[in-house]
């Protein structure tokens, strides 16, 4: 195959479409990256709040072959969102991925341009050969652009916002003030948000990541004169660092050890019986985590200890860093915690609980820190009703291709706790299989593979012992995902020096560096069993 002659296109130039772009080019392929923007790349980086930082720690937020400078770089420094996008134009530089983005271009719709849907939906084999350009006939059409290769890197936090529905009479039609999302106010850029909330009773609904921020910058630029409330339905685990008592939570949930008091996709008895005579461990783990927290941060005082355990936070990808300082504004008054099991409007604020005899919150500006909707944004991009429906129907293959949509891949819908280097192992994978290193299974396999991966995914993502969400995460298995793409690759999984190592230390961006591990034989190679005896299809490594 002449790389040089297939046609990628690329929509996203976040940190999954950056590396993405970077690992196709290494392969001899020439994208184009479609980015809405027009300002320069770093996706939701470039448009978020002024006090806004990384969740982990920047050694775990990097690219493998792209550390941070050593300024911004150490075990308890969380860069700020200023930080990460010149981290991530950088990385852009370093490896021609800018010369490739068109920005200013959205993507509305892309079209599938091949055989009719049916054909495509009963192929035997994805593409209809296991390859990634299938037997070079279908195309992809992006308005007047054709590509033989699409991947979406278009991420879960963006795009489309996730708002409640009210009764009649109950919704933001009768409040007088100003209500928006916080992707609206994230938007708006700093000086304009600034403007919005000073000197004005600001309420804002939620309690995840996007929501402690937004009520810390209210705090801070309003203090007691005019405190910012916090309507949430429960509270989150959100800590003030990376350590419990003096041990990283990477040593701590994960590692191979940690991993071991997990069920895992695809594993064999052995494993499943000792996954379930180690949890008392994992629930030992959890509660050392959760009874040093609590010493920390007086969450228990204010009412917002987690129903969810700590253990199942970190599974679900709902762990999050507080804010500076954010319970000494509690304390003083700038900011007023009112626990609801839901909420209306009214026309000076909002009702809690929706009782015309609930408690009144006043407000002139209502922000909406529910979510996003990343799976409409998945939805609307196909112009196909098969696709439509496929895409959120079915599970992802390696959380990367579709059984049943030809020629494309999607990097950066499933999350894990360091996202960034799981981005990275995406992309290396969608590039060796654009580069013919592979070819994947039939489709009824893959089908089966990603139906047990996503009852996994499912059970992390509605909670352990509570709490709920609705974003898939790789959380409590990520050094297994990884293996399971590094087999594909050809490349040796077990990257450390030693045994110790090996079971007690954390995998990080830097083990999955290229020159780390040792590349498997390019003769044909079939692998008809898992990682540990169980099938999940046949990958044919040319």
């Amino acid at each position: 195959m002449d790389a040089t002659k297939k046609r990628v296109a690329i929509v996203g130039a976040g940190a999954s479409g950056l590396t993405a772009c970077k690992h196709a080019l290494a392969k001899g392929f020439r994208p184009v990256v479609f980015e809405a923007a027009g300002d320069g790349v770093g996706g939701v980086w470039r448009r978020t709040l002024a006090s806004t930082r990384l969740q982990t720690p920047a050694f775990a937020y990097r690219f493998s072959d792209f550390p941070w400078p050593v300024d911004v770089s150490g075990a308890e420094v969380f860069p700020r969102h200023d930080q990460v996008v010149e981290y991530l134009a950088a990385y852009a530089r370093r490896h021609g991925v800018t010369e490739c983005v068109r920005f200013g271009c959205k993507v509305l719709a892309a079209e599938y341009a091949g055989v009719p849907d049916e054909e495509a939906a009963a192929w035997d084999r994805w593409s209809g050969n296991g390859e990634a350009f299938g037997d070079g006939s279908g195309e992809w059409l992006l308005t007047i652009h054709r590509f033989d290769f699409l991947i979406l890197c278009t991420g879960r936090f963006s795009g489309v916002a996730h708002t409640p529905t009210f009764p009649p009479n109950r919704g933001p039609e009768v409040f007088h003030g100003q209500v928006l999302h916080s992707m609206d106010y994230s938007n708006m850029g700093h000086a304009a948000a600034d403007e919005l909330i000073r000197g004005k009773r600001v309420a804002v609904v939620g309690s995840g990541k996007s929501a402690f921020d937004t009520v810390a910058e209210c705090a801070a630029a309003n203090g007691g004169r005019y405190p910012c409330a916090m309507i949430c339905r429960s509270g989150r685990w959100m800590v003030n660092g990376g350590f419990v008592w003096g041990v990283s939570l990477g040593h701590l949930f994960c590692n191979r050890l940690a991993e071991l008091t997990v069920r895992k996709p695809g594993e064999g008895l052995a494993l499943a019986l000792l996954a379930i005579l180690l949890t008392p461990l994992r629930w030992l783990l959890s509660k050392l985590a959760e009874t040093y927290f609590k010493m920390q941060i007086p969450m228990e005082k204010h009412g917002m200890v987690p129903e969810e355990s700590f253990a199942g936070s970190m599974s679900g990808c709902r762990l999050g860093v507080l804010p500076d300082k954010f319970y000494d504004r509690v304390e003083e008054g700038s900011i007023l915690i009112k626990r609801a099991r839901s909420f209306s409007f009214c026309t000076d604020g909002l009702v809690l609980d929706d009782d015309d005899a609930g408690e009144r919150v006043d407000a002139d500006v209502v922000v909406l820190a529910t979510g996003f909707r990343g799976d409409q944004k998945l939805t609307d991009m196909f112009v196909s009703a098969t696709f439509k429906q496929q895409i959120v129907a079915a599970p992802l293959y390696r959380q990367c291709v579709h059984p049943r949509i030809p020629q494309m891949a999607v990097i950066g819908y499933t999350e894990n706790l360091t996202s960034i280097y799981t981005f990275e192992m995406m992309a290396k994978w969608v590039a060796h299989l654009l580069a013919g290193a592979f070819r994947l299974p039939s489709v009824v396999r893959m089908e089966a593979s990603a139906a047990e991966w996503d009852e996994h995914l499912v059970t992390r993502r509605h909670g352990e012992g509570g709490g709920g969400g609705d974003k898939p995460c790789l959380g409590a298995v990520s050094t297994w995902y990884n293996d399971e793409l590094c087999r594909d690759m050809g490349y040796e999984p077990r990257r450390k020096k030693g045994i110790l190592a090996e079971w007690l230390q954390p995998y990080g961006p830097a083990d999955y560096a290229e020159d780390r591990g040792r590349e498997g034989e390019e003769t044909k190679i079939k692998r008809t069993k898992g990682p540990r005896g169980k099938s999940d299809g046949v990958i044919e490594r040319r």
